[in-house]
């Protein structure tokens, strides 16, 4: 009897043990790694257009044009004082005119290099043409030619000024916080450099006893070339798309100045006895100094950024 409940019994354990086998398994699903986090959006290099409006800062321009010798043939003292008193400066007299709002258009690239989840430094290069922006000043003066008290000797001066930029560019560095992961918020600075034209011109007459035997003397300067300054401001740049950004920007620049000196001989004959001469000189400075507001489209090469890394499971 017994060795019958032995044998009932190691069947029954076999058997349980098959069965046990054959059920499904209750094992947990397995543990997997988190994702990779997304590569920085704004690494890498980029290039794009913009376009805008910019304006003069200051209409800033002082001209002077003044005798440095009068003539004296008679002698006597009739010019005693006048060369160190007679000055006639733009400030006394004068007009502003022209159109100081322009339009600004060209390009930019640059690099960015995105760092701590939410900075972005990075530096750019553009360079714009500027059309309809332009300047112009016409100072007149009259003074005593030394003769007006016995004789009415009086001189007249007038001098045009017509100043442009022609160009505007720019290398700076940016630095940005992002709001969001696509909306950067930046402030930007570095070396400003433009193309300034300058043109002056001057007429010197007589209008007192002599004005018969002198004849109105016209000259001037023309001034062109690069001008170096910096620049400063602020944007605000939104990745729209894969790739893709659009910016409004301000900047404000300065040039620094021009001066410009010139000279004007007057030359006069009495009678064919008498003739004598006078000289003349003129200084224009004018300040370069403006406001530009525009805006970008951006197009983002990432070949900077570093590739995505890919989980292996």
């Amino acid at each position: 009897m017994k060795k019958l409940l032995s044998a009932f019994t190691v069947l029954a354990l076999t058997a349980g043990a098959a069965l046990a086998a054959d059920l499904p398994s209750r094992k947990g699903p397995p543990v997997l790694p988190p994702p990779p986090p997304p590569p920085p959006l704004w690494t890498g290099f980029y290039v794009g257009l913009n376009a805008g409006a910019t304006w003069t800062n200051s209409n800033q321009q002082t001209i002077g044009v003044y005798p440095v010798a009068l003539g004296n043939k008679f002698g006597g003292n009739y010019y005693a004082g006048d060369v160190a008193a007679i000055t006639a400066v733009a400030s006394a007299s004068g007009f502003n005119s022209g159109n100081n709002v322009g339009f600004i258009g060209g390009g930019q690239i640059g690099y960015n290099w995105q760092f701590y989840n939410s900075l972005v430094a990075g530096v750019e290069a553009d360079i714009q043409g500027i059309a309809g922006n332009h300047g112009n000043r016409t100072v007149w003066s009259a003074f005593d030619g030394g003769y007006s008290s016995k004789y009415g000797d009086v001189w007249n001066g007038a001098t045009s000024v017509r100043g442009s930029l022609d160009y505007l560019g720019t290398v700076r560095g940016r630095l940005g916080w992002l709001f969001t992961p696509t909306l950067l918020l930046y402030g930007t600075g570095g070396l400003a450099y433009g193309g300034v034209t300058l043109n002056t011109a001057t007429q010197v007459w007589n209008t007192g006893y002599f004005s018969n035997s002198i004849a109105p003397v016209i000259g001037g300067v023309n001034f062109s070339n690069t001008q170096v300054g910096w620049t400063a401001g602020g944007g605000l740049e939104w990745m729209f798309w894969p790739n893709w950004s659009a910016k409004v920007e301000y900047l404000y620049y300065d040039l620094g100045s021009v001066t410009q000196s010139f000279a004007l001989p007057v030359v006069y004959n009495y009678s064919s006895n008498y003739s004598d001469a006078s000289l003349f000189a003129g200084q224009v400075r004018a300040r370069i100094n403006g406001n530009v507001v525009r805006a970008g489209l951006n197009y983002h090469f990432n070949w900077g950024a570093p590739a995505p890394v890919v989980a292996k499971y």
